[in-house]
């Protein structure tokens, strides 16, 4: 069994309210509830919300929000596994049983489709991978990036001596985007992280599908990329 995760706490210091926000005529948590249940590889959606407003909205989908986030796991500094950890005791608890795989969807990746997470489910379980996390390609190059320390600076990542446009750099650099994170529960419970080196499997997404609304910028952008869609 495959159990979707949507943790959905109603505080947000970027964009007060953030998962009710309007984008495009739409709260944001929306297009990951609409992604999740259009998917076929999800068998079942677990919403994780402390605030009542976000668990009136998604119920409207039929979502189930009987499950609520205590307020300590709700709070800017608490980790995201510690939230999966008690959402997945609580799951245990009125199945009996824990789910064979978990995927966490934040609301804050809109774009991200439900073509993406199916293709993520295919490609892991044909995979030995422990665990999944999807990534883009970097917007800004590591060899135009830089590492300035008061006077003086160095590149992150060194330019080929023979390289004269950006086509000649190496094309192997990718950003964590967070818009998908897939694991076997018995490892992530084991783990108790997403991202293992060496055991995390890469799954990559167009890099306007893996945007992260954080700020008012993002918001404006990922409507902006969502009339491109359209």
């Amino acid at each position: 069994m495959l159990l979707g995760f949507v943790p959905a706490r109603g505080g947000s210091k970027g964009i007060p309210r953030k998962n009710l926000i309007a984008l495009a005529g739409k709260p944001l948590i929306q297009y990951t509830l609409e992604a999740a249940l259009a998917s076929a590889q999800l068998d079942e959606l677990l919403l994780s919300t402390d605030d009542e407003e976000i668990a009136a909205f998604c119920a409207r989908f039929g979502v189930s929000t009987r499950y609520r986030r205590p307020p300590e796991l709700a709070s800017d500094d608490a980790p995201m596994i510690a939230a999966v950890d008690h959402a997945l005791k609580w799951f245990a608890g009125e199945r009996g049983q824990q789910p064979d795989e978990v995927m966490v969807l934040q609301p804050t990746s809109p774009l991200r489709t439900a073509e993406d997470i199916d293709g993520a489910v295919v490609r892991f379980r044909e995979s030995t991978a422990a665990t999944l996390a999807s990534v883009h390609a970097m917007a800004e190059h590591p060899c135009e990036c830089l590492i300035a320390q008061r006077d003086s600076w160095q590149y992150l990542v060194a330019p080929p001596a023979a390289a004269a446009r950006r086509q000649d750099y190496p094309q192997k650099y990718y950003f964590l985007n967070g818009a998908l994170y897939l694991a076997r529960t018995s490892v992530l419970l084991q783990q108790r992280r997403f991202v293992v080196p060496g055991a995390t499997l890469l799954y990559e997404m167009p890099r306007e599908r893996g945007i992260d609304v954080d700020s008012p910028v993002d918001l404006a952008c990922a409507e902006a990329l969502l009339g491109m869609r359209q």
